[in-house]
C-alpha cells in the first residue's frame, strides 16, 4: 500500500499546533481592542508603545524558558539584568567623566554588561551542577546576591546617563517601530536557531525531557546545564541593556515586578515547567499577547488588577486546552496502535515543539553517545 504523503505545511502545523494557535489568539486582541476603539489602539503611537514595551520582558521570558527547556528555572533573571544595566551606565558615566571617546566606551559598557551575564548565569550552573542545588533554590539564592551586589555598587541609588550612542539606540525608529524592538527579534531569531538548529538544543531538550535517557545517550548534564545558564545570563544581560537603553537609567530595584510576568509568559509561550519542550517562538508570540492586552485595557480604563486576573484566566485556559488536546491525540494514537485501554500521557510526554522532530529523541538514543 501505497504511503499517505503529507505536505510539508502540513508538518509544520502538526509540530507547531501551540504556536499557531497563540498566533490566532495574538490576531483576535488585535481585531477586538482595534474593533473597540480603532483610532486610539491602531495608531502609530499606541503600536510604538507596545512594541517598545515588549523587549525587555520578553527577553527575560526567554531566559526563563531556556531554563525550562531543560527543566529547571532562572529566578535571577530581573536582578542579572539590573546588574548588566548598572554596569552599562557606571562605565559610561564613568568613562564620559573621564573624558573617554564615545564610541570606544560604548563597546567597552556594552561588553562588560554582558559578561556580567554571563558570569551570573556561570555562578548560577555552578550551584546547579556541580554542587547539585534545585535550580529554583539555586537561583532564589543568586538572585538576593546580585540584587545584593547591586546595592553595594552603586550604594542603592540610580545610575542617571548613557553614551550618546546607547541613547541613540534606544530612542531609534525603523519603520515607525523602536530599533530595540529588532533587536529584540533578531535574538528571538538567534536563540531559535541555537535551540532547534544544534547539538546542544537537542542536548538540553534531551536533558529536560528524560535525565536517565539522556546519561544513557552520553550527554554530559553538567555541560549542558553550564551552557544552558550562561545563555539564559547572556540574554538577562541583553534585556537589562535593553532597560538601560530605552530610559537612559539604571537602578538596583528596577523591574521588581518582571519576575512573576516573565514566568507567566514563559508558560504561556508553551514552556514546560518539567522541561522537553523548546518554545522560543512561542514566547516570543506570548510577549506581544499579553502587552497588547494590557494596552487594550488602559485604553479602556481598566484597573491593573483587570489585567492580572485576565492573565490568569488566559494562562489557566491555554494550560487546560494542552492537556486535554494532548490527552486526545494520546487517546487516538493509542487506539490506532491497538491499545485502547492504556492511560493517555501526560503533559509532560508531549513531542518537542518548533524544529525537532517527535522522534528525534528515540534517534538520538539509538545512535550511541552524543557528546
Amino acid at each position: 500500500m501505497a504511503a499517505t504523503r503529507t505536505s510539508p505545511w502540513a508538518r509544520l502545523a502538526r509540530g507547531n499546533t501551540h504556536t499557531l494557535g497563540l498566533l490566532v489568539l495574538a490576531v483576535a486582541v488585535a481585531v477586538l481592542f482595534s474593533a473597540l476603539n480603532p483610532s486610539v489602539y491602531t495608531s502609530p503611537l499606541n503600536i510604538e508603545s507596545i512594541t517598545l514595551s515588549i523587549p525587555e520582558i520578553g527577553l527575560m521570558a526567554l531566559a526563563i524558558s531556556i531554563a525550562m527547556t531543560t527543566a529547571g528555572i532562572d529566578l535571577s533573571i530581573v536582578s542579572v539584568a539590573n546588574l548588566s544595566a548598572l554596569t552599562a551606565a557606571y562605565v559610561s558615566v564613568n568613562g564620559m567623566e573621564a573624558g573617554m571617546s564615545t564610541p570606544t566606551l560604548t563597546v567597552l559598557a556594552v561588553v562588560l554588561a554582558l559578561v556580567v551575564g554571563m558570569v551570573c548565569g556561570a555562578i548560577n550552573a555552578v550551584v546547579v551542577a556541580v554542587v547539585g542545588v534545585a535550580p529554583i533554590l539555586a537561583t532564589l539564592a543568586t538572585q538576593m546576591i546580585f540584587a545584593g551586589a547591586a546595592i553595594a555598587l552603586t550604594r542603592g541609588e540610580p545610575i542617571y546617563g548613557l553614551t550618546p550612542e546607547l541613547t541613540e539606540v534606544g530612542s531609534t525608529t525603523v519603520a515607525a517601530v523602536p530599533l530595540i524592538f529588532w533587536l529584540f527579534l533578531v535574538v528571538v531569531v538567534l536563540v531559535a536557531l541555537v535551540m532547534t538548529r544544534t547539538g546542544y538544543g537537542l542536548r538540553a531538550t534531551m536533558l529536560g525531557a528524560s535525565a536517565t535517557a539522556a546519561d544513557y545517550t552520553g550527554i554530559a548534564r553538567r555541560r549542558v546545564l553550564f551552557q544552558t545558564y550562561i545563555l539564559a545570563g547572556t540574554i538577562s544581560a541583553v534585556a537589562g541593556l535593553v532597560m538601560v537603553m530605552r530610559t537612559v537609567s539604571a537602578s538596583a530595584g528596577y523591574g521588581s515586578s518582571y519576575l512573576l510576568l516573565a514566568v507567566t509568559i514563559a508558560v504561556l509561550g508553551g514552556a514546560n515547567p518539567f522541561g522537553g519542550r523548546v518554545a522560543i517562538w512561542g514566547t516570543a508570540l506570548a510577549a506581544v499577547i499579553l502587552q497588547m492586552l494590557s494596552s487594550g485595557f488602559n485604553m479602556l480604563g481598566l484597573s491593573s488588577y483587570v489585567y492580572q486576573i485576565a492573565q490568569g484566566l488566559i494562562l489557566a485556559g491555554v494550560w487546560i486546552v494542552r492537556m486535554e488536546g494532548a490527552r486526545a491525540s494520546t487517546l487516538i494514537n493509542r487506539k490506532r496502535n491497538g491499545r485502547r485501554d492504556a492511560e493517555p500521557a501526560a503533559l509532560t510526554d508531549l513531542p518537542y515543539e518548533e524544529g525537532h522532530h517527535e522522534g528525534s529523541s528515540r534517534a538520538v538514543a539509538g545512535s550511541g553517545q552524543v557528546h
